[in-house]
């Protein structure tokens, strides 16, 4: 085992310890960015000025009524850039818009006293559009031929001819729409400036140095000049990866002008009508079959909703291209992918970044075939698994293929899911009226950056002449819980306890040029890192402990606090006090450590390599109970069986699992995003804005029985202490939940029959599957979709 993966004895990470701002954020001392803002004296508060349509030139702003409110101070438009008026990567995102692309897009921002004035001073501003055609829909995009970014195609063998010749073929459409984030803490910047013009940014965001970035270009500055903190967040999931540089740029606008701090946040129903989704997609496909029901060969094409500019999306399509086959071996698949533009919020980083929308075509796909090819789900999924020695479609050796096969037995066993499963049918023999269904569905989940350069991290650990400990790193924390890890892998590498290291915020004059927190790789990157700063700490340390024990540096130990030489009895020393006499001796109790991801190599042209560390994955089985009159139903039991590697934080990582699948299952069922595609004065408004009228997971949708299991015996070979990353794997777990609901439907009908099931999958959708089944749709009802 590598140095990088094996773990002492004693070792700190694995302990069951609670999150490290857990008290903190139970009793409600745990401070966000607008916390710091209230703090702040003399902050002022910026508020957007929204479009009322969803496409419209900007002819004009007339901001004298907004200036002649008691409190308002200024307005910021395009001529208040000092520099470029950017706010993205990719050079197609205006700060500050000549023309409104969505609505609810901010074309100017008003600066006030506090928040009602910077309100009313937004509602008086004047501004004269000049209406223009939109797209809201991505059916709309398509038939216009409206489309953005690369295209790129996921292709192996000859699907054309395999179709061709296949036993069974079938084809289909999959549509399934976005999801909002609904973080508890919407989007938040605070800025000030000094006497000399250093820019300090508090920012709710998942990547610092791309907000000093983003800034420094829009400001007319030099990185250097800016210095970027995130100290937590309230939740992010991706929304906060690209999407909250331009909040940190109006506030940093406004400071430099003002000098004075500046704050934004947005209040809910702004972040949802400002904001980017999970990307909806479009897919179209056709799959062939043996007789026996193995996969041969798929061809799709996959659309996804970017919105009105590029953000992250053709990462995220990239990432879904490389997760058609989720678990499955297909060996001959041709899939193309495109990005549509379309006139509503720029669709974002959402926690799966593509994954679960590339997962979410071939599951159903699955679904759909298996009663027309006379097969049991389950049993045409475990059929179609990948083994030992094959490779996915982009040429990536499935290495440790067995564990899902694994975890998939284990799952079945400790569901006891034959026997249930005989249950179900049971119930729904007796039952006409209300029926069960009980699906099992796994996850294969690639864990790294789709862009090689990202994949890596850096840290700063001080160790002070008192032997307590001071780390920073570049990762962020979101509730999460990679701060707790971070401690954990400190105290371990220097063998301390937990109770000596401290962790300092997130700063980009710490720890500079960092990745964002995200691709579920903050622990791999900023782990390694860590233990790197702590290992080159140690190895200035041992000679001198080696001198105080008689021993060579060598043979020195550091463990619990206690220092101690091999061969050597009767003697020991604290680990504050080599410190001191390393500090008397001069030696360096500091280092900038540093964490690169070996073994990736990927051409995003040929959309062909090993983008991938390795790959995460699980298993779950849902059983759910279903209303044939409303379509209402409950999630009865969830059993899950994930591969977080040897867990860092075994209580962290149970609270990711159960918190991915809930919130893949409010992505499956639940959450219903609606924008206004009539042809009337509220075009592209979003609908479901407010948590009124978009719903997210509830104690109301919690299984009655939840349990969740770590694989054991599941190092992992080149991570950090063995560990594998878990935040955004347990998601599409989720799938078994949808699966379920199918399974519950198609009881309803006879044998045989194929339920199409909407995406969403709300009790309204479930309602309309059932009546399919039953064949009672009268002329004019609404109708799934194919």
């Amino acid at each position: 085992m590598s140095q990088l993966s094996q773990r002492p004895s004693g070792a700190v990470v694995g302990e069951a310890v609670p999150h490290e701002s857990a008290r903190l954020h139970a009793t409600g001392q745990a401070l966000y960015t607008d916390d710091i803002a209230a703090r702040t004296p003399g902050t002022l508060t910026a508020w957007p000025v929204q479009s009322p349509h969803a496409h419209a030139r900007i002819r004009s702003i007339g901001t004298d009524a907004a200036l002649a409110i008691p409190g308002v101070i200024r307005v910021l438009t395009a001529a208040d850039v000092p520099g470029l008026n950017d706010c993205g990567i990719n050079h197609d995102e205006p700060l500050f818009p000549s023309a409104a692309m969505f609505h609810g897009h901010a074309v100017a921002w008003v600066l006030g006293e506090d928040q009602e004035a910077a309100r009313a001073g937004a509602a008086a501003v004047e501004v004269d559009y000049e209406e223009l055609p939109s797209l809201i829909s991505v059916a709309d995009a398509i038939a216009a031929g409206s489309f953005q970014g690369q295209r790129r195609t996921v292709s192996r063998g000859d699907s054309d001819a395999t179709l061709a010749t296949a036993a069974r073929t079938f084809s289909g459409v999959t549509e399934f729409s976005g999801q909002e984030h609904f973080y508890l803490e919407t989007q938040a910047a605070l800025a000030t400036v000094d006497e000399g013009g250093q820019i300090f940014v508090q920012s709710s965001t998942q990547h610092p140095s791309e907000t000093q970035e983003i800034l420094a270009h829009v400001l007319g500055l030099a990185s250097h000049d800016i210095t970027v903190q995130s100290l937590r967040m309230g939740g992010a999931f991706g929304g906060k990866e690209m999407q909250s540089h331009g909040f940190a740029a109006v506030a940093a606008i406004g400071t430099l002008l003002t000098g004075r701090p500046v704050r934004v946040r947005l209040n809910r129903t702004l972040d949802m009508t400002m904001t980017g989704k999970r990307h909806g997609f479009h897919t179209s496909w056709e799959a062939g079959f043996s007789e026996d029901g193995k996969l041969l060969a798929l061809k799709a094409v996959l659309t996804s909703d970017g919105g009105w500019c590029l953000d992250l999306s053709e990462a995220v399509l990239a990432r879904a291209l490389c997760h058609v086959d989720n678990n499955y071996n297909i060996p001959h698949v041709h899939v193309q992918g495109r990005v549509a533009k379309s006139n509503k919020t720029s669709q974002t980083a959402f926690r799966g970044f593509g994954g679960p929308q590339g997962m979410m075509l071939i599951e159903d796909i699955l679904g759909r075939c298996a009663p027309l090819l006379g097969l049991a789900p389950e049993e045409l999924r475990r059929k179609n698994f990948y083994r030992e020695g094959d490779t996915t479609p982009y040429g990536m050796a499935v290495r440790h293929a067995g564990r899902v096969t694994t975890m998939w037995e284990q799952c079945l066993e400790k569901s006891n899911f034959n026997e249930r499963r005989r249950e179900v049918d049971a119930f729904n023999a007796a039952h006409p009226h209300r029926k069960r269904g009980l699906a099992i569905t796994p996850v294969k989940f690639g864990i790294s950056f789709n862009l090689v350069a990202l994949n890596q991290a850096g840290a700063l650990v001080h160790v002070y002449k008192d032997g307590s400990v001071l780390i920073s790193h570049g990762g962020t924390e979101m509730g999460q819980g990679l701060h707790t890890k971070m401690l954990q892998v400190a105290a371990t590498a220097l063998g301390i306890p937990l109770t000596a290291v401290r962790l300092a915020p997130t700063r980009t004059d710490k720890v500079p040029n960092t990745s964002a927190t995200a691709a579920s790789s903050g622990s791999d990157l900023n782990g390694g890192a860590v233990k790197n700063a702590c290992e080159q700490i140690l190895a200035r340390m041992a000679p001198v402990a080696g001198g105080m024990l008689g021993v060579s540096g060598n043979d020195v130990r550091f463990t619990n606090g206690l220092v101690t030489g091999l061969g050597v009895k009767d003697s020991s020393f604290t680990f504050a006090e080599v410190v001191m006499k390393s500090y008397l001796q001069r030696v360096q109790l500091w280092a900038a450590g540093y964490y690169r991801t070996e073994g990736l190599h990927w051409n995003p042209e040929l959309m062909q390599g090993e983008p991938f560390k390795y790959f995460a994955g699980g298993v779950s089985v849902t059983e759910v109970e279903v209303d044939g009159f409303t379509g209402a139903y409950s999630f009865r039991r969830v059993d899950i069986v994930h591969d977080a590697g040897d867990s860092l934080s075994p209580v962290v990582d149970v609270g990711q699992i159960e918190g991915g699948y809930v919130q893949g299952v409010g992505w499956l069922t639940l959450e219903d995003l609606r924008w206004d595609e009539s042809d009337g004065p509220a075009r592209g408004r979003l609908l479901t804005q407010s948590a009124s009228t978009y719903k997210i997971p509830s104690f109301s949708e919690m299984p009655e029985q939840f349990n969740v299991q770590l694989m054991e015996h599941a190092e992992e070979e080149g991570a950090v202490y063995g560990s594998k990353a878990v935040g955004e794997p347990p998601l599409m777990l989720a799938f078994s939940a949808r699966e379920a609901l199918r399974d519950a439907v198609g009881a309803f009908g006879s044998a045989g029959h194929s339920v199409i099931l909407e995406s969403p999958a709300t009790p309204e959708a479930v309602f309309w599957a059932i009546q399919a089944a039953l064949g009672q749709r009268t002329p004019g009802q609404r109708t799934a979709k194919d």
